[in-house]
């Protein structure tokens, strides 16, 4: 059984720009198991339906020790890389930050989300903020001797309708993407972004690997790999697709 330095290692040489990897969102032991079985890599949690499973709304609404708790109930029963999305870290300041992040990698995560968005509030962190924050996430890992993988996630596009993105969010999202990796970003998350042509662009003039969300209105796979995309994941698809076929199934059943 691999140890947890050697899961996070092998889950950051997952990342090949034209080559990425899928993470199907999973969001408790039983949709960890199936979504190995089916030919996972590594494993990836999404907050929206982990919080949603356990009966809470987004937005870290969801008790950071049952997070935690669900975390390490997937880690047990897997050997591949358990990512986490930790949201906006449960907190403000960097030191919150650190402390929430030290909690996540001694539950055996060996990644994180790390979004930019005011959890709770309005509009994104500053850029030296977050920077700040992600500096923090950095030295959780440093400290607990783990090379954990920093997803920094940015929320520009996702804050925005597809139609209205415009060349200067997406060079907004690249100064972002510069100061989240000179902070200690292993990789950067611009979900919501759709457009074939600004992912493309982003891929160029990022040197992390980009993670892009597959929702309707984004490109295929292939296209997204011949962009230069390095990692998909699915967030609350996976969900709300389970919770659509449960609905239809109930509802024919009690007719």
């Amino acid at each position: 059984m691999a140890d947890q330095k050697s899961r996070a290692t092998d889950f950051a040489d997952l990342h090949i720009k034209g080559d990425p990897v899928v993470l199907f969102n999973v969001w408790d032991p039983g949709s960890a198991a199936t979504v190995e079985k089916a030919g996972a890599k590594a494993l990836a949690t999404g907050s929206w339906p982990v919080a949603a499973a356990f009966g809470y709304g987004d937005g870290e609404k969801i008790p950071l020790d049952l997070a935690l708790d669900n975390i390490r109930r997937i880690v047990a029963g897997t050997d591949l890389p358990v990512t986490m999305d930790l949201e906006g870290g449960y907190g403000v300041s960097p030191r919150e930050v650190e402390a929430t992040v030290s909690k996540a990698l001694e539950a055996g995560a060996i990644g994180i989300n790390f979004e930019d968005q005011v959890v709770g509030g309005e509009g994104l962190h500053t850029v030296a903020a977050q920077a700040e924050r992600v500096a923090a996430t950095r030295k959780a890992g440093d400290d607990a001797g783990i090379p954990a993988f920093i997803n920094a996630r940015t929320d520009i596009f996702l804050k925005n309708k597809p139609d209205t993105h415009t060349s200067a969010m997406l060079d907004e999202a690249i100064l972002r993407a510069k100061a989240y990796a000179d902070a200690g970003a292993n990789g950067f998350f611009a979900p919501g972004l759709a457009d074939e042509g600004m992912i493309e662009a982003l891929c160029a003039a990022v040197a992390l690997p980009v993670n892009i969300i597959a929702i309707p209105g984004v490109p295929d796979k292939a296209t997204l790999a011949r962009c230069g995309v390095a990692r998909i994941s699915y967030g609350p698809v996976p969900y709300r697709q389970m919770m659509a076929s449960l609905d239809a199934a109930a509802k024919a059943a009690f007719a």
